[in-house]
């Protein structure tokens, strides 16, 4: 017997009181013990697919939990300095008043600042800009680099002039010298250096444009903070330490109920950022599971094949008196040291990755980050890779206990499949529901883990289902008219459709992982055409925001004048934040998750006497032109919907500190992707009387009107900002870029994975393959057509899994943008047919490295062996 242990003899279990029935049930652990020790003094090379698999797992999954581990900790660890100080507080389109402002400073060191956008003006050249005004005491934590002097000597008045730096890409695209005058909404400041970096920069949210930073009392010599314009007045507080944070935030809450500020402290001092990383993290380790659980189906194959092998050894421990619990409890206790050592080389990987990258990484993050190993997402990549070995090593290892002692002196390449027993299959059960259950469990998003898993369940479902369904049709082939005539193609289409050809794993495995690609590729292209290829024809040019009241004829007509616009749209503009739905505080209404972001901030709120144009009502009525009576609301219909709204209920909106409760007078649909002007409320011109405020039109003009009227608009009306939409979509365009660079190295570690796989089966039938050659051979078959068999069948085999991939990656793809983003999909054909071709390549070197060994066999050397 091959392969048995020649000192079998010194294994046999010794008798205690009687000898044991061969078929029972006892199990000799000291003797398994034994016998798991001495089979892995022959090395690991029959686990060389089962460690790739569960070392790339383990990895991928601790290093993604290490690197979220690593900016949450550097979150937290610098929320002062992130947040600027202890706690603060937002106010929007006003500033503080002065008992709000006497509260601050009663409790604390307090710092102002001022941010809006604006126009940054040097001669002809013009740059929208986020401008960031601050005062003498800032900043309270931390520390803002400037590349000549001080802060404070940078932004100083001197000779009437206030200092402003800029970011170095503004500096150089401007060509900007200390010492030039530039301009910023209606005033003129000197270019003082280089903003190299500020301490809370991370906590202001998204940027329309580059960062310009001057003075308060800077900002507030050029008169563009006025009533009604748009900006945010912000206070950061540096508190007593032992000063009870939330009692502090329900002291200001109680103190002052109408203030409608936006509270924030260092417990949270970047919440966007923070909700950001855990979605990416919990995402990206959904994708390591996905990874993990391709490589299980190269473990289980592994397991299988080295079971084959090792067939003689188990005959001889049965015949010698071994139970087959025993032979069970060895082979069990061996692949659990050999996933043990998977496990640890995949934490030392994922660690020394880490430790590797980690300090580039910490430079290049625009959020601070502390990395070092952390033992949570260790030993949760530890926990989720044991239980993957446990799930997909015991359904072969169970063949062990349910196969009978004289099929294993039968001369067979594959293990038979007996039902592996109710004890098996339970404990099976179990440990499914633990992985799903500990993924949940941990996840920082639970809804978005559950519906990940639910989706990679369904892809494995159906990657199994057509695989095996094409090893089918292959079978099939093989006897149809096709494949007369045709003894390559005859002998590739019945060797894929072997049942020992392994086609439903390798479709399974690499399906996934290019499913995966696929579909992550098909989204972002279908986003970035959505962006700069599917915007609606009629989509604005521009955006102006903050016009005058008083400024809005001369506007238009200014606007209108030039050659090559078309039309122009204007509407009141108020910024609100909705503090209470139907007299409950909007904390605590129980609201669709979809509409959080409608309370997370302050939104926009208009007037009208008729409804916009092109709006349809929904539900409700219109209030008359004549209306005098209470406060009513138009709202959006789907977010009023999801607010829990109906026509009745009652929203409460604070408008620059003064709290409006409207009553919904009716529902509209808006169309946002639009890209004209919309509004989730719009109230009846009584309800805000007397609020200032400004105004926000849309232009549409062509691409060369776009500079003449950027110029224009700068020099006679400085306080008016336009927003160039194109650069707004390119700036959304390369956002979305990088987090599509993100995903695509998850879907990159899911693919290594269903390689490793690839490799693995493919190697695993070299035996077979060998012993097919041989025969072929004898048969009077040439080395070109038996390679050429081998080379078909690996091609057809990649052919299948890429179709199978394409299909269930263009369903998820087409699913998402059509019923989460709401688009029209448009199928990538360059993406789509690089996964084809990718895939059926990749099967077909793997399996012309494999096919050269059995080529060159002698086929006498090769039946000997079989038949002996």
């Amino acid at each position: 017997m091959t392969d048995a242990p020649a000192d079998i003899a010194d294994l046999r279990p010794k008798p205690a009181t009687h000898q044991p029935d061969v078929d029972g049930p006892s199990v000799n652990f000291s003797f398994a013990w034994s016998v798991a020790l001495r089979e892995l003094r022959g090395g690991l090379a029959g686990f060389r697919v089962f460690l790739a698999c569960l070392i790339l797992g383990v990895a991928g999954i601790a290093a993604v939990g290490s690197v979220t581990s690593a900016i949450e900790e550097g979150l937290s660890a610098e929320g002062q300095s992130l947040l600027g100080g202890d706690a603060a507080l937002t106010f929007s389109y006003r500033q503080a008043n002065p008992d709000e402002l006497a509260w601050m400073q009663a409790n604390g060191d307090v710092s102002q600042q001022v941010s809006m956008r604006s126009m940054l003006v040097k001669g002809e050249d013009r740059l929208l800009a986020e401008v960031k005004a601050v005062d003498e005491a800032y900043p309270l934590y931390g520390t803002a680099a400037v590349s000549e002097g001080t802060l404070a000597e940078a932004l100083v008045e001197r000779d009437g002039r206030f200092g402003l730096l800029t970011e170095k890409i503004v500096a150089d695209r401007m060509g900007l010298s200390p010492g030039d005058e530039v301009r910023l909404g209606g005033g003129t400041f000197i270019f003082r250096g280089v903003l190299e970096s500020e301490p809370d920069r991370a906590s202001g949210g998204f940027a329309m444009g580059p960062r310009v930073m001057t003075s308060v009392a800077g900002l507030e010599a050029t008169g563009m903070l006025q009533p009604g314009v748009l900006f945010n007045a912000g206070y950061r507080l540096r508190l007593p330490a032992e000063l009870d944070l939330a009692a502090t935030e329900d002291e200001f809450r109680q103190t002052f109920p109408e203030a409608g500020a936006r509270w924030n402290d260092r417990r949270a001092a970047a919440p966007g950022i923070s909700r950001f990383v855990q979605r990416l993290g919990a995402f990206l380790t959904i994708v390591g599971i996905a990874s993990l659980a391709v490589g299980g189906v190269g473990i289980g194959a592994a397991v299988r094949g080295y079971l084959t092998r090792k067939v003689p050894v188990i005959a001889a421990l049965r015949t010698l008196g071994a139970t087959a619990g025993t032979v069970f409890a060895a082979y069990l206790f061996q692949v659990g040291l050999i996933a043990a050592i998977g496990i640890v080389a995949g934490i030392f990987l994922s660690g020394g990755l880490v430790a590797w990258l980690g300090p580039i990484l910490a430079q290049d993050l625009p959020i601070p980050a502390e990395f070092t190993l952390y033992s949570a997402p260790l030993a949760e990549a530890a926990l989720y890779g044991a239980l993957a070995a446990g799930l997909f090593t015991l359904w072969p290892l169970a063949w062990i206990l349910r196969v009978r002692p004289a099929e294993l002196f039968r001369n067979e390449t594959e293990l038979p499949k007996p039902f592996p027993g109710w004890g098996v299959l339970i404990t099976l059960i179990l440990l499914a529901a633990a992985l799903v259950g500990s993924i949940i469990g941990l996840s920082a998003t639970p809804e978005l883990a559950a519906y990940c898993l639910a989706g990679i369940a369904g892809a494995f479902l159906l990657l199994r289902i057509l695989g095996w369904a094409g090893a089918r049709l292959a079978r099939r082939l093989s006897h149809s008219r096709l494949a007369e005539r045709r003894p390559v193609l005859r002998l590739a289409l019945g060797a894929i459709g072997a049942p020992t050809a392994g086609t439903p794993g390798v479709v399974l495995a690499l399906g996934l992982g290019l499913g995966v690609l696929a579909a992550i590729g098909q989204i972002d292209a279908n986003m970035q055409n959505l962006l700069r290829d599917q915007l609606p024809e009629d989509s604005p040019a521009f955006f102006f925001v903050d016009i005058q009241n008083a400024q809005l004829p001369e506007f238009k007509e200014t606007v209108m004048a030039q050659e090559g616009t078309e039309r122009i749209s204007s509407a009141p503009m108020l910024r609100g934040m909705v503090t209470h739905l139907n007299g409950v505080p909007s904390a605590d209404a129980k609201i669709d998750p979809a509409a959080n972001w409608v309370l997370r901030g302050d939104r926009g709120v208009s007037y009208a006497n008729e409804p916009p144009e092109g709006s349809v009502l929904i539900e409700g009525d219109w209030w008359g032109e004549d209306y005098a009576g209470p406060p009513l609301v138009s709202f959006a219909e789907e977010e009023g919907r999801e607010l829990g709204l109906s026509v009745g209920s009652t929203v409460t909106v604070n408008i620059l500190g003064r709290p409006i409760q409207a009553t919904v007078a009716n529902f509209r649909q808006v169309e946002w992707r639009g890209m004209g002007i919309n509004f989730l409320m719009i109230m009846n011109p009584g309800a805000l009387a007397g609020a200032p405020h400004t105004h926000i039109a849309t232009l549409y003009a062509s691409q060369q009107a776009e500079a003449p009227i950027m110029r224009q608009i700068g020099r006679e009306m400085p306080n008016v900002t336009p927003v160039l939409v194109r650069s707004q979509i390119e700036n959304v365009s390369n956002s979305l870029g990088t987090l599509g660079a993100a995903t695509r190295w998850g879907a990159l570690a899911v693919l290594l994975t269903g390689l490793a796989v690839l490799v693995g089966t493919a190697a695993a039938g070299e035996e077979r393959r060998r012993s097919e050659a041989a025969i072929l051979k004898v048969l009077g078959a040439s080395r070109g057509a038996i390679l050429a068999s081998f080379a078909l069948r690996a091609a057809l085999t990649g052919l299948i899994a890429a179709s199978v991939a394409l299909l269930w990656g263009t369903v998820s793809a087409s699913s998402v943008i059509t019923y989460v983003f709401e688009t029209s999909y448009i199928l990538p054909l360059w993406d789509t047919l690089a996964i084809l071709f990718g895939g059926t390549a990749l099967t077909l070197f793997a399996g012309l490295v494999f096919a050269m060994g059995p080529l060159r066999q002698r086929p006498a050397g090769v039946l000997r062996t079989a038949a002996g």
